[in-house]
C-alpha cells in the first residue's frame, strides 16, 4: 500500500479524523475541523513536503494552504472545482470521491465563509492573508 492509499484508508477507518498526512513511516492526523489543522501546521513552521494527504473536504481555501505547505498529493472525500483548479495550477496530484461545484457552510445555508474569503484568489500567499483576515473577523 502506498502513502496515498494509507492516508485514505486511515481517514476512512477513523471517522473522528478530519485529515491524515503520510510520508513513509511518518503519520500525522488531526481531528480539528475546517482549515484549522493546516493553519496550525503553518503557524508551527511545519511543511507537508513529500506527504500524501487525505482530507474530508477541500475547497479553494484548503487547496491554497496545501500548496503553501508543499503537499505532494491530496485526496479529498469532497473536492470543489475551485480546489481542483488550484491543484492543477500548482501541479499537485489530487483525487476525490465526490467533485462538488462549491463548498457550503456547516449549517448548509450558504457558501463556506472561508471559500468566500478566498474567492477569485489564485496566489497561495494572498489566500493565506485573506484566510487570516477572515479568521480574525470570525473570532470577533
Amino acid at each position: 500500500m502506498n502513502d496515498r492509499e494509507r492516508a485514505r484508508a486511515l481517514l476512512k477507518e477513523n471517522t473522528a479524523l478530519t485529515c491524515v498526512f503520510v510520508r513513509g513511516e511518518e503519520i500525522s492526523t488531526s481531528t480539528e475541523r475546517g482549515v484549522k489543522p493546516l493553519i496550525m501546521l503553518l503557524d508551527e513552521g511545519k511543511t507537508l513536503s513529500g506527504f500524501s494527504c487525505a482530507d474530508r473536504v477541500v475547497g479553494r481555501t484548503a487547496a491554497l494552504l496545501y500548496v503553501l505547505l508543499g503537499a505532494r498529493e491530496v485526496h479529498a472525500e469532497v473536492l470543489s472545482r475551485t480546489g481542483e483548479e488550484v491543484f492543477k495550477a500548482h501541479k499537485i496530484a489530487y483525487s476525490c470521491d465526490v467533485s462538488a461545484e462549491r463548498i457550503v457552510n456547516r449549517a448548509g445555508t450558504g457558501l463556506c465563509p472561508m471559500e468566500l474569503a478566498t474567492e477569485g484568489i489564485s496566489d497561495p500567499q494572498e489566500g493565506l492573508n485573506a484566510i487570516r483576515r477572515k479568521l480574525k473577523e470570525l473570532a470577533g
